[in-house]
């Protein structure tokens, strides 16, 4: 393995990218406890709010959207983006770095300038199909991509030659025993062993039709015996909840320590983006995946496969409603062999060591 003493590691905007970021970051400080680990961010992004308390050096740097389309003549417009270049460049150099990580979001396009015109290594992990706009962008300098999940390179033509080293995932839900941390979670949160629990989330900024559905259904599920541990979403709007319910139905606004929402769960109801499925399957949760209906369709893509293997349900957004969690989520709820072949399923499409390879990648293309 490759000596690392400098690395500058690129990405933002939403937790899909940060999230595996922070991850690998981990893995660094674990293989090489004096490597120097900058990263890049821009003033908005979600980045502000979550690697500073993780304990690494932020830097910021102007990032701007992307036109959709990608192609050379993008690199002569704007100017500013070779602003934003020369931004991260002088971070580069600074830091003397050995290498650059891109993790995608318009943060790492001037990162992806900055280590080509330095003919510095870089390595880009990309998780979605179609890839994001910005890596898209970066694989014209590197030959050195590495995806989350085996579909991809069979899905997208522009990773037909990418590594599948799996997604990096943070310490405390890679390693995770879940018997052995639910009853602690489930005192945590306030809910009962002796009933199933549903973990309802839309990802870090929520989804307002999956809030909507299953508020909705609240009686209906907790007089069936169905405990819900509902994540609302940092950038949600809050919904009522009746009360005086039968059994407990938990709302937190935020959770940041999802392991314990994981070790509570027998069942969850969710988005399909890249970080969920790898962290339901790496730690085999069951789960309804119900894919963002505004985009490329990169979240039911993410989903499928493990449908398809047994460990979860696919439902779209439009059929989400109060009606559809009585018909469908509470006799899965109820049903704890059903439950448990599709966490052995899910836990057997999953990986855990995607922080692990992606390091392993990373050095390799260090020594070349």
């Amino acid at each position: 393995m490759a000596l690392l003493r400098s690395v500058v590691l690129a990405g933002g905007g939403t937790g899909g990218h940060i999230y595996p970021l922070l991850a690998f970051a981990d893995a660094l400080r674990r293989h090489f406890p004096e490597v120097r680990i900058t990263t890049l961010g821009s003033p908005k992004g979600m980045e502000n709010e979550l690697i500073p308390p993780a304990g690494y050096d932020l830097r910021l740097i102007p990032a701007f959207q992307l036109p959709r389309a990608v192609n050379l003549n993008l690199l002569r417009t704007p100017d500013r983006m070779w602003k934003s270049a020369h931004a991260a460049g002088k971070v580069i150099d600074e830091v003397q770095a050995d290498v650059v990580v891109g993790f995608g979001g318009y943060v790492s396009v001037p990162a992806y300038l900055a280590a080509w015109r330095r003919e510095l290594p870089l390595v880009i992990h990309e998780v979605n199909v179609p890839p994001g706009v910005a890596n898209r962008m970066g694989m014209k300098f590197t030959k050195n991509v590495a995806v989350g999940f085996p579909h991809q390179p069979q899905q997208a033509e522009s990773l037909r030659s990418a590594r599948v080293v799996g997604v990096p995932l943070r310490t405390a839900i890679a390693r995770l025993d879940r018997p052995a941390l639910r009853p602690s979670a489930l005192a945590h949160f306030g809910l009962r062993p002796d009933l199933p629990v549903l973990l309802v989330s839309g990802g870090s900024q929520g989804a307002r039709a999956i809030n909507l559905a299953v508020a909705g259904a609240a009686k209906a599920l907790t007089h069936a015996g169905i405990q819900v541990l509902h994540v609302q979403g940092g950038r949600n709007d809050p919904f009522e909840v009746p009360h005086d319910l039968p059994v407990p139905y938990v709302v937190v606004p935020y959770l940041s320590d999802m392991q314990l929402g994981y070790a509570a769960a027998d069942l969850m109801l969710c988005r399909g983006g890249a970080i969920t499925v790898a962290e339901t399957t790496a730690i085999g949760v069951p789960a309804i995946y119900v894919p963002y209906p505004h985009s490329n369709q990169e979240q039911k893509r993410n989903a499928l496969p493990v449908v398809e293997a047994g460990g979860g349900l696919l439902v779209d957004n439009a059929e989400v409603t109060p009606e559809w969690i009585e018909r469908t989520v509470i006799p899965l709820a109820r049903d704890p062999q059903r439950l448990a072949a599709m966490g052995r399923a899910a836990g057997a499409y999953g990986r855990r060591d995607g922080d692990e390879a992606l390091l392993d990648f990373v050095c390799e293309a260090v020594a070349r």
